[in-house]
């Protein structure tokens, strides 16, 4: 039969009969025991060390260069490469804005003629009105070319539009009646932000050497302003104080003052280039309503002198040939 193995300790503290005390050679028999506990537990739960971490480098405070523009934030305005126009002489009585010409839905059905409607609003509303604005704020204040340097030559110009509205002496008129037969500096804006731009070309503190040619020469020369405002209530309230606008003219310039309301379509933009509601432009129209100049914006550079130079050469070519 297998016999327990004891240790030696425990093996004297049993069978030696002459130990003094049992008890005390027990405890030392099981005091290495109790030892190695100990060791085993303060080990365990002892708090362990902190592993030093590695030091993370900041990151750089350099600021980092932006990112290349996109191609439509790198527009510049260019110098008209063509003369800008319609190829027909303008008429009295032309754009009134009185005739709609109404779309044909025709053939559609009924989704496809929801969309077509949706997308002449999208594009009647969209690009009269919110691109302006974009436009002011990525083309150098809504400049969308810089003028020509020299003016158009005569026999490849083009014709200056008809604007159909009211003048501060009558209450119909068309700008041909007034631009007919003298050169003509005509300012056309629509709000306040396009004009301050139109008199940074043709102002009266802005341009002294336009204001001289234009007293010198007033049988030949004039400035005509035409206020393009399709909003009616702006048009009411340009009514309303009509009479401020009397008291900065004379009245010999009532009459070459324009309120337009209706009629210009995007096709007298896109050909005169009035690609942007809100900004000013000036055009330098001969006694032919031919336009032979015309900028955008503020005056940049050398262009209101460009104006003069040009300006002053067509009025002295028109009193040579009276």
């Amino acid at each position: 039969m297998l016999q327990p193995k004891i240790s030696a300790p425990i093996r004297r503290a049993l069978f030696n009969p002459s130990t003094v005390c049992l008890r005390c050679e027990t405890r030392s028999a099981f005091r290495p025991f109790a030892q190695q506990l100990s060791r085993t537990l303060t080990t365990s739960r002892a708090p362990k060390q902190a592993v030093p971490k590695q030091a993370v480098p900041e990151p750089s405070r350099t600021q980092q260069p932006p990112p290349p523009p996109k191609d439509d934030d790198v527009f510049v305005p260019k110098p008209l490469g063509r003369p800008i126009g319609f190829p027909d002489p303008p008429q009295a009585g032309e754009n009134t804005g009185n005739v709609k010409v109404k779309k044909d839905y025709s053939g559609m059905t009924m989704s496809q003629r929801n969309l077509a409607k949706r997308a002449d609003l999208v594009e009647k509303w969209g690009t009269n009105y919110f691109r302006d604005f974009k436009n002011i704020r990525k083309y150098r204040s809504g400049k969308t070319f810089m003028a020509n340097p020299r003016i158009f030559k005569a026999e490849a110009a083009l014709y200056f539009p008809n604007f159909h509205g009211e003048t501060l002496a009558e209450s119909e008129a068309d700008t041909t009646d007034v631009l007919k037969g003298r050169v003509s500096v005509v300012n056309v804006y629509s709000s306040q932000w396009g004009e301050s731009q139109a008199r940074t070309f043709t102002g009266s503190k802005e341009n002294l050497e336009l204001q001289e040619i234009l007293r010198k020469h007033a049988g030949v020369a004039q400035m005509v302003d035409i206020n393009i405002e399709e909003n009616s209530m702006k048009a009411w309230i340009i009514a309303l104080f009509k009479w401020q606008l009397k008291a900065k003219r004379s009245q010999e310039e009532w009459g070459r003052y324009f309120v337009v309301r209706k009629g210009v379509s995007e096709k007298i933009r896109e050909t005169i280039g009035l690609l942007n509601g809100r900004v000013g432009y000036v055009y330098v129209v001969d006694e032919e309503c031919r336009i032979r100049w015309a900028g955008s914006g503020d005056a940049e550079g050398t262009e209101m002198q460009d104006m003069n130079k040009g300006f002053k050469k067509l009025v002295e070519t028109s009193k040579a040939s009276v």
